[in-house]
């Protein structure tokens, strides 16, 4: 999969994504990150890429024309015109489910907006999904076009060693995870449950289960009560 985030702080997506889980599928060649300069696309010989708001107000905003041009090669780029995400908290809220449908794409183009935001005129042209990843403010797009990235990339095959930990984790069917234990048995006389020493899978799961069910109730009764409305047999 390949992603292309349009930013004006290239340096802030590559510094960020070429470590860890995701470091290590781009160096795989399992999926692509790059990321669009957008400065590299201003008529202005400051690269200025912002102006005065119409109408008067604080701040300034992003001109259409750099953005719209900088979609435009990566369109001649690949070939099409891909799907276009906007981060901004005026989007729908970002979800293990939208994940699941972004990572079908074969290119996904984050477009990261700063200042007051972009000219409404560009965002009309090219933006296809609106997108927020929680209802409050940030200085700029690059930290939740990350968070999108990381999210969705676990799910594109190949990205994580073992494939079933995409499938386990917390939001995968709708709960949160189960709590983990490692090495040693016994912590400050705090034991590992004796289940999960029993070799017995269909106890353990059945186990796992319920502390998903016990945690998601806990923690986020939102996502419990819209599980149970689906499995009303399992309400407690």
């Amino acid at each position: 999969m390949n992603f292309h985030v349009m930013t004006l702080f290239p340096d802030m997506i590559t510094d960020g994504l070429n470590t860890s889980i995701t470091g290590r599928a781009i160096k795989a060649g399992v999926m692509s990150v790059t990321a669009h300069d957008i400065r590299d696309y201003s008529n202005d010989k400051h690269l200025k890429v912002d102006d005065y708001p119409y109408g008067g107000g604080a701040g300034m905003v992003m001109r259409a024309a750099p953005v719209c041009d900088c979609y435009e090669d990566i369109v001649r780029s690949i070939g099409k015109r891909p799907r276009v995400i906007y981060m901004t908290p005026q989007g729908y809220t970002f979800t293990q489910s939208m994940a699941e449908e972004l990572a079908q794409e074969d290119n996904l183009v984050i477009l990261c907006g700063h200042y007051e935001g972009i000219d409404e005129r560009a965002l009309e042209n090219i933006v296809t999904d609106y997108v927020s990843i929680g209802d409050y403010v940030l200085t700029g797009g690059e930290l939740p076009a990350m968070v999108v990235i990381d999210t969705v990339s676990r799910l594109v095959p190949g990205v994580l060693n073992n494939e079933e930990s995409a499938e386990t984790e917390s939001f995968s069917d709708g709960l949160l995870e189960y709590p983990q234990y490692t090495r040693p048995a016994d912590y400050n006389g705090k034991a590992v449950p004796e289940v999960l020493l029993s070799g017995h899978h269909a106890n353990i799961e059945k186990w796992r289960h319920e502390k998903s069910l016990e945690r998601t109730k806990k923690f986020r009764p939102d996502l419990y009560e819209a599980y149970i409305k689906e499995h009303p047999e399992e309400s407690r």
